[in-house]
């Protein structure tokens, strides 16, 4: 697994609190990007070929962010069936596909063996990554099924779970998850997830929604958290940060903007100086902004996204191919790069 290179003179918390809230951000993003090419020499900026299955919309935590979930009985609530999920699959293998990013609501009455005996399936027919199942999904299937943790994980393993997403971190401060998703688990939860997976070989990514209502010691108090899972174990292959979406939401409010969303990335990139990639958020700022991305710390693309539902709940609907992809980061002056989920590099345009 890659490992960032150790760094000197390592931003406290209160110098990381001082340099998002004051420094100019066009030091700020100059900082960043020295950072970038002293973990990342080359000139390329990856992305990675995938699609975003949701298995299910059907969820009782119902947070207040979210626009994408749906009680048991509404109309609009679904599961897929095997059969569709297969499909999807067979088509994002036509299409180059290395990686099913698969997560979906805290269903009910979804315990650990349809999850078992869905991986399975998927693995005996395809040849393909699965990261699959956010902390929350698995500290739900957990409780469900009456299991710890790690049984949970070491089963999911051995049917076929390869990594896991960052999802579900939004804020790792419980005053702020207290606010937005109270019925979820808290960042300590998450924490024992991704560290428990980490000492099981499964590498896992890292995520931040910002720009609901926490503030800016809360944002690096999350940064700072992720820091230091990552010092205990090497497990975290990415940060991604992405902005809030309210349209549609019971939360509401604006989200955050263009030079917040910089700022917030260039801070990511000084502070998580263990975390070897950094990820621009195309799907939630649009391609253009994601360009000014690749100047401000971020090394990769992120994914195709051949299919994203959640995000899309919300209102935002970018949508780019593989060939917008690459011309992008090639406008943008790097060499773009195909990887799989392990950064692992598969071909180079």
């Amino acid at each position: 697994m890659q490992r960032a290179l150790p760094v000197q003179n390592r931003l406290s918390f209160e110098e990381g609190l001082e340099l998002l809230e004051k420094a100019d951000l066009l030091s700020l993003g100059r900082m960043a990007d020295e950072m970038r090419w002293r973990l990342h020499p080359e000139p390329l900026v990856t992305f990675v070929v995938d699609r975003n299955i949701n298995y299910t919309n059907i969820c009782w935590s119902q947070c207040l962010f979210c626009a994408f979930s749906r009680p048991e009985g509404d109309p609009e609530a679904y599961v897929l069936p095997k059969e569709e999920i297969f499909q999807k699959i067979q088509e994002t293998i036509e299409l180059g596909g290395t990686q099913i990013l698969m997560q979906g609501g805290l269903h009910p009455g979804l315990k650990l063996n349809y999850f078992l005996d869905l991986f399975r399936s998927i693995k005996g027919r395809f040849e393909i990554h699965l990261h699959a199942l956010s902390p929350p999904e698995i500290v739900h299937i957990a409780r469900s099924s009456s299991l710890s943790i790690k049984e949970v994980l070491d089963a999911l393993k051995e049917a076929g779970l390869d990594s896991i997403p960052g999802g579900g971190a939004e804020i790792l401060v419980d005053r702020v998850r207290e606010r937005i998703s109270p019925r979820k688990i808290r960042w300590r939860e998450w924490a024992e997830v991704m560290e428990t997976a980490h000492s099981l070989g499964l590498p896992t990514t890292a995520t931040m929604m910002f720009g609901s209502v926490e503030g800016p010691e809360d944002i690096v108090t999350h940064l700072v958290r992720i820091r230091e899972i990552q010092d205990r174990t090497r497990g975290f292959t990415a940060f991604i940060p992405w902005s809030y979406q309210p349209a549609n939401t019971r939360l509401g409010g604006t989200t955050a903007t263009g030079v917040e969303y910089l700022r917030i990335l260039a801070i990511s990139r000084l502070i998580l100086d263990n975390i070897p990639n950094i990820q621009a958020s195309w799907v939630t700022q649009g391609a253009k902004l994601a360009q000014v991305a690749l100047r401000f710390g971020a090394n990769d693309f992120g994914s195709t996204m051949i299919e994203e539902n959640v995000v899309a709940a919300a209102g935002i609907r970018f949508r780019l191919s593989q060939n917008d992809i690459v011309r992008l980061i090639e406008d943008a002056g790097f060499k773009a790069a195909q990887r799989n989920t392990r950064y692992q590099i598969l071909k180079v345009f």
